[in-house]
């Protein structure tokens, strides 16, 4: 019996290998020992970062300015690449932008010159997708974001809020398996940022789409993420990660918060210092 144990712990730890492999090509987004530095190594924004990115629920990446979180979700997107390590989504290495990450920057992004149903339309056009299909999804997802009314309304006739919601229902109309959301609520005030918030709960519930988020808000992260990821000051390093199972009370009253909010602002102070 003795002698059989080395041979089972053998196949224990290659069986836990082939799993934790498989968990890896299985897994939205694999961030391994990535640096991104600039100017030559003088400024480093992102020092040996290692995390997942788990299916199905929204991640936040939280920290103060210049910590890299902003960094990490353009590498992630594939608009600027790692100065070591690498990220592969699915297994397979980013090498640039493409139809499987979607992103909504704080900045509105939408063409002045078309309407709402020409600017939701337009990344499917790029994807090459029928004019009768480009309809379809641009009207499900206008409907989705509560702009239904406004299809045939020019970007200038908007307010901010309306902008963003044109914004994610372009992104969502090309069907990515990642959303990526940049600040997106940070140029809005208090009541619309909280009106977004409520709809893109809404929508993580009727798309199941796995979500990372960007957010200098603690109330933000808590109320959207399903796990949260504090950052260290610059150069960005992984200081603090929490995670924690509300998926059946994802629109829980926001009074409710307070202790949470409470308890983590003393872990993002104890992060920061």
């Amino acid at each position: 019996m003795l002698q059989q144990q080395p041979s089972n712990m053998g196949n224990e730890i290659r069986h836990r290998e082939t799993e934790e492999n498989r968990a890896s090509n299985e897994s939205p987004i694999r961030v391994n020992r990535v640096t991104k530095d600039y100017l030559g190594g003088k400024v480093v924004a992102l020092d040996d970062m290692t995390l997942n990115v788990k299916k199905n629920q929204v991640t936040a990446f939280i920290g103060p300015s210049g910590c890299g979180k902003t960094t990490l979700l353009r590498l992630i997107a594939g608009l600027e690449y790692p100065s070591r390590g690498n990220i592969t989504s699915y297994g397979q290495s980013i090498l640039g932008p493409g139809p499987d990450r979607g992103m909504v920057f704080q900045a509105y992004t939408s063409f002045p010159w078309l309407t709402v149903m020409k600017n939701v339309q337009r990344g499917m056009q790029i994807q090459g997708i029928s004019t009768v299909e480009q309809r379809e999804r641009a009207e499900h997802f206008l409907k989705l974001v509560h702009l239904d009314q406004f299809a045939d309304s020019y970007p200038v006739e908007l307010s901010g809020g309306m902008k963003q919601r044109v914004a994610i229902a372009r992104t969502l109309a090309q069907d990515p398996q990642l959303l990526l959301l940049d600040e997106p609520f940070g140029a809005l005030d208090a009541q619309v940022t909280w009106e977004m918030e409520e709809m893109v709960i809404e929508i993580i519930e009727s798309e199941s789409k796995t979500v990372v988020l960007v957010t200098h808000d603690i109330q933000e992260a808590i109320y959207l993420a399903d796990r949260i990821i504090f950052f260290t000051p610059n150069p960005g390093e992984l200081r603090q990660t929490f995670q924690w199972n509300l998926k059946g009370e994802k629109g829980f009253p926001r009074r409710k918060t307070c202790f949470l909010i409470r308890d983590m602002s003393r872990w993002k102070s104890a992060s920061m210092g």
